[in-house]
């Protein structure tokens, strides 16, 4: 099968074409650096996301602060692990790099803090 890909791993943002059967890599064309073939085949294989969102915090000078995970998730674990940051609450103050959950649902990322909160 071919497919094409735009990857998003580095600003070139190459469109990558793609031969490949089930999981196997036949050919990869169009990308401009190494990390290119490693995202398309990460993509057939074990497509996986980072996320970036917001928790709420109680007596803070602002009502949310800015988390991240630690590194990628299954794409298909998404909604949950989203549905598991939702149910936080921080209470401030909190710091950059606190540990809002400890590798959420077993997979292997923790969700940290990116903002600075101060009590109110």
């Amino acid at each position: 099968m071919k497919r094409t890909f735009t990857c998003i791993v580095c600003p070139n943002g190459c469109e990558i074409e793609t031969e490949y059967e089930g999981t196997e890599v036949l050919s990869v064309t169009g990308n401009l650096c190494p990390k290119g073939r490693t995202y398309v085949t990460q993509e057939l294989v074990d497509p996986r996301r980072t996320i970036a969102t917001s928790v709420r915090v109680m007596g803070g000078t602002m009502p949310l602060t800015s988390v991240r995970l630690t590194s990628a998730v299954p794409k298909d674990r998404i909604f949950d692990v989203m549905e598991e940051i939702n149910r936080q609450t921080l209470t401030a103050p909190v710091r950059i790099g606190d540990v809002v959950i400890r590798n959420i649902l077993g997979l292997q990322s923790d969700v940290i803090v990116t903002k600075n909160i101060d009590k109110a």
